[in-house]
């Protein structure tokens, strides 16, 4: 005997996925990926190294700290046109975004560090920026008894050095990802995750050709490009980008393309911080990276679209940081 009620349960059911959903794989070769979730961390390290984000006894002045220039609670970043470091200095460059900064195939805008691990390392002993050094920054940490065990029970080591430091900086760093954003559902087969405006939006960033730079898991970050690809870029004439790197004459002005995830919280854009605005970043880019004009109705939906990339921001509860020691270097302003 066939039961009915089976039979009108299933027919719910299909119709639910008919309407609502549709097979992720249907969406498997769009260029644009949906954030993996990795909860496979080593939870001690990544617990020292928020405290060491968030401790601003690594810099000179006792007074910046990582999270100083990469904001948490503001996209991690500073959403100023340049970081403002020791004794007020004005940095040379827009700071990026920490959040999804795993994706990169190298940190900084001229890629000048390779990993996470590497790029916490130069802050640090920047002049223009903590205006430490990594000997001072470690003998502060060694001078405070809770970082001594607290770094003997994450890496086995009673003598601290920068490579610890650093580790457990970029094993927290790693941790700061935003999956779930709606895009991301769509891709993985929600079909009312995003609207119809939104849809469009993502077709024509494809078709216009922003796709071919912005593209995988991070939405950019992958590639290095040419601020200025068919239209010389006028505002910012001096930082040459790559070529600080490598010195070839082909990478003045290439620099590493940024990831658009969460691209509506990091305001100002672009490595000199010129513009505030999202539609304004979008005509620039179509026009000196694509040499296309877009339509005012072209440009809001693609707006619309960068906006579903926004994820589930890290829940980051603030640390209480270890005091110090009669023996802990005093802050030094000058």
């Amino acid at each position: 005997m066939i039961n009915t009620g089976f039979l009108t349960m299933i027919s719910v059911v299909l119709t639910f996925t008919n309407t609502a959903y549709v097979s992720a794989s249907k969406r498997y070769n769009e260029p644009i990926k949906p954030i993996p979730i990795d909860k496979e961390y080593d939870k001690q390290k990544v617990e020292l190294g928020k405290k060491l984000f968030f401790d601003p006894r690594l810099s000179k002045s006792g007074w910046l700290s990582c999270n100083s220039c990469h904001n948490l609670a503001m996209g991690g970043d500073d959403n100023l046109p340049s970081s403002i470091g020791h004794q007020w200095q004005l940095g040379p460059i827009n700071s990026p975004t920490v959040l999804n900064a795993k994706f990169n195939l190298a940190q900084f805008w001229d890629g000048r560090a390779k990993d996470l691990q590497e790029q916490a390392a130069g802050p640090i002993a920047n002049p223009g920026e903590m205006a430490s050094s990594h000997q001072l920054a470690v003998a502060t940490l060694q001078s405070i008894p809770n970082y001594r065990s607290l770094f003997e029970q994450a890496y086995g080591v009673t003598k601290i050095t920068i490579n610890e430091v650093t580790d457990a900086i970029a094993k927290f760093e790693e941790t700061l990802v935003t999956p779930d954003s709606r895009f991301d559902k769509w891709l993985l087969g929600n079909e009312k995750a995003i609207t119809q405006l939104e849809k469009e939006g993502y077709e024509l960033f494809k078709a216009k050709g922003c796709v071919s730079c912005h593209n995988g898991v991070g939405v950019g970050g992958n590639t290095y490009q040419k601020f200025g690809l068919v239209k010389t870029y006028p505002k910012d004439v001096e930082n040459l980008g790559r070529y600080n790197v490598t010195k070839k004459e082909a990478d003045k002005y290439v620099f590493k393309v940024p990831l658009l995830r969460n691209i509506e919280l990091t305001a100002p854009y672009f490595h000199d911080g010129s513009v505030w605005s999202l539609h304004e970043a979008v005509n620039v880019m179509a026009e000196y990276q694509l040499g296309v004009k877009l339509s005012t109705p072209e440009t809001e939906k693609i707006v619309a679209f960068l906006k579903t990339l926004t994820g589930k921001q890290p829940r980051i509860t603030y640390p209480v940081l270890p005091p110090e020691s009669p023996e802990t270097p005093k802050p030094n302003r000058s």
